[in-house]
């Protein structure tokens, strides 16, 4: 026995196998899949026999580099391309194997209602082997390994990208659902006139479906690109076939997120509106006073001076004749204004 072959298998925890490594999961040919434990041999990538392997990565691990310089996990151009710190979501396609960058929810801790769509899932697909890799926690691959773990039959890496994709697009739906039923409590307060605070909580919800609008846009043409490059490139039916269906997922999720910002964006210039109409009244309220006290005020400070010859100030009656000159001319400038017809603004 050479001592090549005498050599033992690596495992999960021997470094640096698979550096940056944060789970690997086998799939039998019945589609069942496992996760591989660190007491378990790890197959080589590329020689899994029946079956596909899932390789999930840290793409911070700066050791992932050299491994990927080997072409264990695909087409060295391409995996490099892939697993690049590049956030512009992109499809690749090269011998076989489909590599590229999608959009994804980044996890948040402690906040669940949070939203935060600038997250990326880096992924290189070949006929055995689906190796992906986030630099930031994301949502859909962690939905994809608890619904392989809980039984999900998953035949092909094809239908593992279809899944996770469709968990990111399911979160992004419920995100959506959540966001309309903001609005639809926002616009009913509009209507009821109750708009104290409304203001400062239609701008994070408009700035969540503007954000996720522009994700989406990127996710829709990476899989319209793999639907229309069938015909040019060697992909299987398969793959075309899964590219369509999340494409038209994307397509209705984002015509949802668009009247979503849209939605947002008209209530927000129609309460600008109510609140201007509301400044308004204040303003007329406040120059009407105001027109109504400058005639008093002349009066009291003429009146007021501490100067010989003043009018009045020998009249026992000179204070009441003072107020009563005020008042006079008070309701002379009020119905100067009614004269002149200025009324209060409509609303």
């Amino acid at each position: 026995m050479s001592a090549a072959s005498a050599q033992p298998a690596r495992l999960l925890c021997d470094e640096p196998a698979l550096p940056g490594l944060l789970w690997a999961m086998r799939f039998d040919e019945s589609g069942r899949g496992h996760l591989v434990d660190h007491e378990e041999r790890l197959p080589v990538p590329g020689g899994f026999g029946e079956g596909f392997t899932w390789l999930h990565f840290n793409l911070n691990d700066a050791r992932l580099a050299d491994f990927v310089a080997e072409g264990k996990l695909g087409p060295r151009h391409l995996t490099a391309a892939a697993f690049a710190s590049d956030p512009h979501q992109r499809l690749m396609v090269e011998v076989g194997h489909i590599g590229g960058v999608v959009a994804d929810l980044v996890r948040e801790t402690g906040e669940p209602a949070k939203v935060d769509a600038g997250g990326r899932l880096h992924f290189v697909m070949g006929p055995r082997l689906l190796a992906s890799g986030r630099r930031h926690p994301v949502v859909g691959p962690d939905l994809a390994r608890d619904a392989a773990a809980d039984g999900q039959c998953i035949l092909a890496p094809v239908q593992l990208l279809e899944i996770i994709v469709g968990q990111v697009v399911t979160a992004m739906a419920e995100t959506g659902s959540r966001l309309a039923d903001e609005l639809d409590e926002i616009e009913d307060h509009i209507l009821d006139e109750r708009v104290r605070g409304e203001r400062r909580r239609l701008g994070p919800i408009r700035r969540d479906a503007v954000r996720l609008h522009r994700q989406l846009l990127g996710l829709r043409a990476v899989f319209h690109r793999l639907e229309t490059a069938a015909s040019d490139e060697q992909i299987p039916a398969v793959a075309v076939a899964a590219a369509v269906r999340i494409a038209q997922r994307l397509d209705a999720l984002d015509r949802d997120m668009v009247m979503l910002a849209d939605r947002s964006r008209l209530m927000q210039e129609e309460l600008a509106s109510y609140l201007a109409q509301a400044s308004n009244r204040q303003l007329y309220t406040l120059s009407v006073l105001t027109a109504l006290f400058l005639p008093p005020t002349l009066v009291t400070g003429l009146f007021g001076m501490n100067t010989k010859g003043l009018p009045l100030a020998d009249n026992e009656n000179g204070s009441s004749v003072a107020i009563a000159v005020a008042v006079a001319s008070a309701l002379a400038v009020f119905a100067l204004i009614r004269g002149l017809g200025i009324r209060p603004p409509r609303d």
